[in-house]
């Protein structure tokens, strides 16, 4: 389903997402980034995920549509590799209190606190 208006509000850090059978959804942009499509967020396969930290004041720096099928946010952190398709953005919608608390358990998991900064590890990654 592909929202019918999108709309950054950057004051309360949410994108807004409003589809025609009147549902409004509110993505709060730590979400987005800690859950970022991205290789550099989800790795190139199970288990290879890198877990975020810091991000709780990360702003959306500018939003561009790609073609028909996604929105490509670039944070203010620099991470501008996550393509969010319309599907990937309804699924967070739909779920996204699960994901919060999923994530939140494995920062707990970890030992680590979501303010706590990024340790930026070996990349053994060609494209980044």
């Amino acid at each position: 389903m592909i929202p019918n208006n999108v709309v950054v509000h950057q004051q309360s850090k949410v994108l807004e997402l409003s589809y025609e059978n009147g549902s409004t959804y509110r993505l709060p942009f730590e979400l987005l980034r800690v859950l970022s499509p991205s290789a550099e967020v989800q790795g190139h396969g199970p288990g290879q995920e890198t877990l975020q930290t810091g991000k709780r004041d990360v702003l959306i720096a500018h939003l561009e549509p790609v073609g028909h099928y996604a929105l490509k946010p670039s944070f203010s952190d620099g991470h501008d590799s996550g393509l969010y398709s319309w599907d990937y953005l309804q699924f967070l919608c739909e779920n996204q209190e699960q994901l919060w608390k999923e994530h939140l358990d494995k920062l707990v998991a970890a030992g680590l606190d979501r303010d706590a900064p990024m340790i930026v590890a070996g990349n053994s990654c060609g494209s980044h």
